[in-house]
C-alpha cells in the first residue's frame, strides 16, 4: 500500500512541476506582453496631453486644441467595445491565446505608424484624419487586451492565488506606462525643437521593436486550462454574445459600475491632470512626465499587493476600500494641483492614482473574470470593461477639457482663467467614484469560486439567497 502511494506521488511530481512551469510562463507572457502593449497606449496619452495639439490642431485656440486632442484620445475608447465584442467572440470560440497574439500585433503596428504621420502643416486636415484612423485601430486592440490577459491568468492560477496572479498583467500595464514616460522624457522633454525636429516620432517608432517582442512571448504561450477543458467536453459556446446578453445583463451592469470610478479616475489623473498642471496651472519643465513615472511606480507596487489582499480578505471588500480612498482624496488632490507647487502636485497625483485608482485596478483583475460563467467569460469581461471605458475612461478627459474651457471663458481677462476648473473636475471624479461604491454593494463575492461553472456569480448568489426563504416558507406551511 505504501509502495503504491509512493509511486502515485512520484508520478504526480512531473505533472505538478509542469503545471507550475506553465503558470510562470503564462505570467511572464501576459505581464510583459501587457507592459509592451500598454507602452503604446500610455505614449498616446502623454502625446495627447502635451504635443498633439500643435502638431495636428494648430489652428485652434489653446482650449479648443486641447479638446480636439482629447477628442482623438476618446475615439480610441469609443471603438473599444467593438474590439471587445469582436475579439471576445474569438476568445470564447477559438481560444484566449489567439486573441492575445492578435492584439499585440494590432496595437504595435498602429503605434508605429503614428510615428510616421505627416503633421497638419504638411498635409492639412488629412493629418488629424489619419491620426483618428490609427487611434481607432489602437482602440480595437486595447478592447481585448486587458480582458484577455485577466481571463487567461485567472484561469491559469490556482484557487487561493488568483488575485495575485491575475494582477500581474495589470502590473505589466504600470511597467508599460513607466517605460513610455521614461522614453518620452529622454527623447521629448527639454527639447524646445521637439516638434519641428521630429523627435516626437522616435518613441512611436520604437513600437516596432515592442511588437516583435510581444509576438515572441505570446506565441510561446499555451492555451488556458479552462478553455482546454471546454473544448475537450465540447462545451465551447458557439454564440458567446447571445449567451452574455441572455444570461449576464445584471453582471454586465455590475461590471460597468465597478469600472466607472477606476477607469474614469485613471484617465482623469493620467491625461487630464497632467494637461491641467502643465497647460492651465503653468508648471514648467518635465513635471507631467515625472508625475506619471512616480504614479506608475507606486502603482506597480500597489497592483500586486491589492491582488494579494483580495485573496486574503475578499474581492469586494478590498475594491470598496480603494474606492473609498479615491473618493476621500478627490477634492484635496485637485485643490493641491491648483496651487502650482511642483513637488506637492507630483505627490498628490502619485498617491491618488498609484494607490486609490490602481488599487481598484489590481483587485479587479480576478474579480471581473470570476463574475462571469466559463462559456462566455471572455465576452462578458470584454463588454463590461469596454462599455465602461467609453462612458468613463474615454470621455472623462474630454469632459474635463470642456469644464476647463467653460471656466476659462467665464474668467476671460484674468491672469490664469482656467485655474478654478479644479472644483468641477473634482466633483465629476467624485460622482464616478460614488457610482462605483454603489456597485460594490450589488457585487457578489467571487473569491475561490469554480471557474468551470457555466453560470455567473450573480446568478448563483441569487439562487443561494432564495433557498433559505423557500425552505422557511415550506416549514411554515408544514
Amino acid at each position: 500500500m505504501t509502495h503504491e502511494h509512493s509511486a502515485a506521488d512520484a508520478s504526480a511530481l512531473p505533472a505538478e512541476k509542469e503545471r507550475k512551469k506553465d503558470l510562470h510562463r503564462a505570467a511572464w507572457a501576459c505581464s510583459l506582453g501587457s507592459a509592451l502593449e500598454y507602452y503604446d497606449f500610455a505614449l498616446y496619452s502623454l502625446a495627447s496631453a502635451l504635443i498633439f495639439g500643435p502638431l495636428f490642431f494648430p489652428e485652434q485656440t489653446r482650449a479648443m486644441s486641447l479638446i480636439a486632442s482629447f477628442g482623438t484620445y476618446f475615439l480610441g475608447f469609443a471603438v473599444r467595445p467593438l474590439g471587445g465584442v469582436l475579439f471576445g467572440m474569438i476568445g470564447d470560440r477559438v481560444g484566449r491565446k489567439f486573441v492575445l497574439t492578435s492584439t499585440v500585433l494590432l496595437m504595435g503596428v498602429s503605434s508605429t505608424l503614428i510615428g510616421a504621420l505627416p503633421t497638419f502643416h504638411q498635409v492639412g486636415y488629412l493629418a488629424p484624419m489619419l491620426l483618428v484612423v490609427l487611434r481607432l485601430l489602437q482602440g480595437l486592440g486595447a478592447g481585448a487586451e486587458q480582458a484577455g490577459a485577466a481571463v487567461m491568468m485567472t484561469e491559469y492560477a490556482p484557487a487561493g492565488q488568483r488575485g495575485f496572479y491575475a494582477a500581474l498583467p495589470f502590473l505589466g500595464i504600470q511597467l508599460g506606462t513607466i517605460l513610455a514616460a521614461v522614453v518620452y522624457f529622454l527623447v521629448v522633454t527639454g527639447n524646445a525643437s521637439v516638434i519641428d525636429s521630429g523627435l516626437w516620432r522616435v518613441p512611436f517608432y520604437s513600437s516596432a521593436v515592442i511588437v516583435a517582442l510581444g509576438l515572441y512571448m505570446r506565441l510561446s504561450l499555451k492555451e488556458s486550462p479552462t478553455f482546454i477543458r471546454l473544448k475537450a467536453l465540447k462545451r465551447v459556446e458557439t454564440n458567446p454574445l447571445k449567451s452574455v446578453m441572455k444570461h449576464s445583463k445584471p453582471t454586465l451592469l455590475i461590471g460597468i459600475g465597478l469600472r466607472l470610478g477606476e477607469n474614469g479616475g485613471s484617465s482623469i489623473y493620467q491625461a487630464l491632470a497632467v494637461s491641467y498642471i502643465v497647460g492651465v496651472v503653468g508648471l514648467q519643465g518635465p513635471v507631467g512626465v515625472l508625475t506619471l513615472i512616480c504614479a506608475a511606480s507606486l502603482g506597480a507596487l500597489t497592483v500586486p499587493i491589492a491582488g494579494k489582499l483580495s485573496d486574503r480578505y475578499g474581492r469586494v471588500v478590498m475594491y470598496r476600500a480603494f474606492a473609498l480612498l479615491q473618493l476621500a482624496l478627490a477634492f484635496p488632490v485637485w485643490w493641491v494641483l491648483s496651487q502650482g507647487n511642483v513637488l506637492a502636485s507630483i505627490i498628490a497625483i502619485s498617491i491618488a492614482l498609484g494607490i486609490g485608482t490602481w488599487g481598484m485596478f489590481g483587485t479587479q483583475a480576478a474579480l471581473m473574470p470570476e463574475l462571469f460563467g466559463s462559456r462566455h467569460r471572455y465576452m462578458g469581461v470584454s463588454i463590461a470593461r469596454e462599455a465602461s471605458a467609453v462612458i468613463a475612461g474615454g470621455i472623462a478627459p474630454l469632459v474635463g477639457a470642456g469644464l476647463i474651457a467653460i471656466v476659462m471663458a467665464s474668467h476671460e481677462g484674468e491672469g490664469n482663467p482656467g485655474l478654478g476648473a479644479w472644483l468641477p473636475i473634482a466633483c465629476y471624479l467624485a460622482l464616478l467614484t460614488a457610482l462605483t461604491l454603489y456597485a460594490t454593494f450589488k457585487t457578489p463575492e467571487t473569491l475561490n469560486r469554480d471557474l468551470d461553472e457555466p453560470r455567473d456569480a450573480w446568478e448563483i448568489a441569487q439562487a443561494t439567497a432564495a433557498k433559505p426563504a423557500g425552505a422557511t416558507a415550506a416549514r411554515s406551511a408544514g
